[in-house]
């Protein structure tokens, strides 16, 4: 597309140190498109270069509801973003002498456990935030996702001894949320002020973010504030917050376009504030941005990449001509972030988004982050933008097929009754579910967790599709159940029916027995 074309061209210039040069209505095309391809309703884009910002703007709107525009100071919940914040946080307590990155976690919380004695004898904070614990993927967010539970970080603590490895300890990255979410207990125990104090008080203030806060319930001032948007059922919906305080630690951080480019400057100013205060030492903050946990890199990487993985709190990887490469990104149920700097580019690219729609921020940051590599226009817009349309045709298509089958099998007469099927089942580290049949349908409730309720479905004699009653989640799962010998369910288990869901509804993770 031309505004492609003329956004690299632009660039180009900027690259060479004529700033000025970049014209804002590119970027602000570019902006535009991203939110008609990917039906987004905001979107906010922040770049800053050589320690000037280049571009600070949002467009779109903030909430379908209320229709009020997006700009450079809505905040947004920037979710996993917060895991640099949480690791920097524990840096500062390493240069105060108050714990180290290789003392057991045992140290600060001796009743933590995993399920091998070997690896919680062993577990250190370290290993607490590099996604190399040996959990499965998102293992145990469901005691913090959805936000309507009553799971703490003390149940945490105690429930993660459950959950089963699914790799050998130090062996393979596997992303965890409830990791961090112990990283920051063992800092409130460590520094004696509670995470979210911590971060506001030792990190926030002295950087110069005026307008961010550690958690959703800090926020006094909700005037210019995203709603959370996802696709449901085919649509885009407006859709209450949804995160739970409990998992702070992990992705509980609301900020901006600009105090995120106020903590990239800060950062790539080797951690040094604009008053010219040092907030960690310089040993710190370079281990911060060393590889911990490999990760393969794709054979026909797009950007040249010889190695990728990631350090304490960021993802790392080299980018063309090998320079490197710190980011994260981040997700809540309604929106994703994206957070991206070069420093030996000095250049940092921020994108705050209102749908939970990853190719979005790819879009943008990708046509930016080319620009100044000196790649010629690759058009992500329409490369994602084509490969989004087919990923979203294929999940309703498994869905679709899925429904066609639950409608067929209503007519099975071979279906287990009822009295073969409800009844409570429980899970050690997620507490109990119960199904329930009124006489003419089955429904399904978690017991610890308020908003997952549904509906079950027969799909055949041994499965049934458990369809959630809040279509946000896009969360339906197979329930496969097993018999004993007179014909009554005993067990089941559970598993995702479309790749679109979440891996944080980690259903597949649970271990249902029947108690009653």
């Amino acid at each position: 597309m031309k505004f492609i074309k003329s956004l690299f061209l632009t660039f180009l210039f900027a690259t060479t140190g004529l700033v000025a040069q970049i014209k804002e209505q590119v970027l602000d095309d570019l902006v535009k498109n991203t939110l008609t391809t990917f039906d987004v309703p905001g979107i906010s884009v922040g770049i800053i270069k050589d320690g000037k910002i280049v571009y600070a703007k949002g467009q779109g709107v903030r909430s379908l509801t209320n229709k009020k525009d997006m700009n450079e100071n809505t905040l947004v919940g920037i979710a996993s973003n917060s895991k640099g914040f949480t690791c920097f946080s524990l840096a500062m307590m390493i240069d105060q002498g108050k714990l180290n990155w290789d003392d057991k976690v045992r140290k600060y919380i001796p009743e933590f456990q995993m399920h091998d004695a070997w690896v919680t004898e062993n577990f250190t904070i370290r290993d607490l935030v590099t996604h190399r614990s040996g959990l499965g993927l998102g293992a145990g967010d469901l005691m913090f996702l959805p936000e309507n539970n009553d799971f703490t970080t003390q149940d945490i603590i105690h429930n993660v001894k459950y959950l089963k490895p699914s790799s050998k300890f130090r062996t393979d990255f596997k992303y965890n949320n409830n990791m961090f979410i112990i990283a920051g207990e063992v800092l409130k125990r460590v520094s004696g002020l509670s995470w979210e104090e911590f971060i506001e008080t030792k990190i926030m203030k002295p950087v110069g973010m005026i307008n961010s806060k550690a958690s959703y319930s800090r926020v006094t001032d909700k005037s210019n504030i995203i709603d959370a948007h996802t696709r449901a059922d085919g649509k885009v919906v407006q859709i209450p917050h949804d995160w739970s305080e409990t998992a702070n630690p992990a992705g509980g951080i609301l900020s901006n376009v600009k105090d995120m480019l106020t903590w990239a400057n800060f950062l790539m100013n080797d951690a040094v504030t604009k008053d010219g205060k040092r907030l960690l030492s310089a040993k710190q903050f370079h281990e911060l941005w060393q590889l911990q946990t490999p990760l393969k890199v794709a054979k026909n990487d797009a950007y040249n990449s010889n190695f990728r993985g990631y350090g304490l709190g960021w993802f790392l990887t080299d980018v063309k001509g090998g320079h490197k490469q710190v980011y994260h990104t981040g997700g809540l149920i309604g929106t994703v972030t994206q957070f991206t700097m070069i420093p030996d580019l000095d250049l940092g690219i921020i994108v705050l988004t209102n749908q939970m729609n990853g190719s979005a921020f790819n879009t943008i940051t990708n046509t930016i982050k080319d620009a100044y590599l000196g790649y010629k226009d690759r058009n992500w817009l329409k490369k994602l933008g084509t490969n989004n349309a087919n990923y979203l045709k294929y999940n309703d298509s498994i869905k679709a097929n899925v429904y066609k089958k639950v409608a067929l099998a209503k007519a099975d007469k071979s279906l287990p009754k009822p009295k073969q099927i409800v009844g409570t089942y429980n899970d050690d580290w997620f507490g109990n579910m119960i199904i329930t049949h009124d006489g003419t349908k089955y429904s399904i409730k978690c017991e610890r967790s308020a908003t997952l309720f549904g509906e079950l479905l027969p799909y055949n004699q041994t499965t049934y599709v458990v369809k959630w009653n809040n279509r946000s989640y896009d969360a339906d799962q197979f329930m496969q159940f097993t018999f004993d010998e007179t014909a009554n369910a005993k067990s089941a288990t559970m598993k995702q029916i479309a790749p679109i869901t979440d891996f944080s509804f980690d259903f597949q993770d649970l271990n249902l027995k029947k108690v009653d």
